[in-house]
C-alpha cells in the first residue's frame, strides 16, 4: 500500500538520510512526516525563514509499524517522549512518575521501521508536563491531545523505511502566511485547554498519584 506523506523543512529534501535528524525529537532519530500538506507547511516555517512541504510516496508494504495512537494507551506514548525529550522533573512526584512509566510502560521502538503517533508540539508537551506533575488527570490529558487537530506524525526510523520512500515534489510555504496559521493554532489550543476542565479536580478520574499508588499498568481497562 502506498501513502502520500509530507515533511516540513526550511529546504528541499530529495533524499532523506537515515539518522540525519536530531536525537532528541519525540521518538528519537527519524524522519518526521505527516499526511497533511498544510500541517507540513506550518512545521516548515519560523520567524527567520520560509519553508517547504516536501512530498513523498511511501510504500508501506512489509514495514513493521508501531502505532502508538491505535494500539497503546497515552501512557506508552508519554513514556516514549520521556525517553527521548527533556522533561521538567523538578518535583518528587514528576520524577517518580517518569521512573515508573519507563519501568512499566516502555515499548521497544527499535523493533519497528515506522512509528505513528501524536506530535508533541510545545502546547501538547506542556499538557504532558501537567500530567506528570499531577495537575491534570489521565482523562484530561487524553482529551487535550485532540485539541487543535494536529493529527498524527509518521516517523521513518529504520533503513528499510528510508528505502521505501520516493521524493515526488515540494510546495513552498511562506512564513507570512503559514507562521500566522501556526501561531494561531497554538494560541487556540492553549486557550481551549485553559477554558476546559484544566483547572478543576475530576473526581473518579486517574491522576498520576493514583497510577503510582495502585501500580496501574498500560493494559488496565481504565486507560481505554
Amino acid at each position: 500500500m502506498n501513502k502520500t506523506i509530507y515533511h516540513g523543512s526550511d529546504h528541499i529534501i530529495k533524499a532523506p538520510k537515515y539518522h540525519g535528524g536530531k536525537p532528541h525529537n519525540d521518538y528519537g532519530y527519524g524522519f518526521y512526516c505527516t499526511d497533511s500538506a498544510e500541517m507540513a507547511k506550518e512545521w516548515a516555517v519560523s520567524e527567520e525563514h520560509d519553508g517547504y512541504a516536501n512530498c513523498y510516496r511511501l510504500d508501506m508494504e512489509g514495514l513493521r509499524i508501531l502505532n502508538l495512537s491505535r494500539d497503546y494507551s497515552i501512557l506508552t506514548w508519554l513514556t516514549v517522549l520521556i525517553q527521548n525529550r527533556t522533561f521538567n522533573l523538578d518535583t518528587p512526584l514528576a520524577a517518580e512518575a517518569a521512573r515508573y512509566l519507563k519501568e512499566n510502560c516502555s515499548v521497544d521502538t527499535t523493533a519497528y521501521d515506522l512509528i505513528i503517533g501524536y506530535r508533541a508540539d510545545d502546547s501538547y508537551f506542556s499538557f504532558a508536563q501537567d500530567f506528570l506533575g499531577g495537575a491534570i488527570s489521565y482523562q484530561q490529558l487524553r482529551r487535550a491531545m485532540f485539541l487543535g487537530e494536529l493529527g498524527e506524525q509518521i516517523v521513518l526510523v529504520s533503513p528499510k523505511a528510508f528505502s521505501a520512500i520516493t521524493y515526488l515534489d515540494c510546495e513552498e510555504a511562506l512564513r507570512s502566511e503559514w507562521l500566522i496559521k501556526k501561531n494561531e493554532r497554538d494560541r487556540r489550543v492553549r486557550a481551549d485547554y485553559l477554558q476546559s476542565d484544566r483547572m478543576s479536580y475530576r473526581r473518579g478520574e486517574l491522576y498520576v498519584v493514583t497510577i503510582l499508588d495502585e501500580e496501574i499498568g498500560p493494559d488496565d481497562p481504565r486507560l481505554q
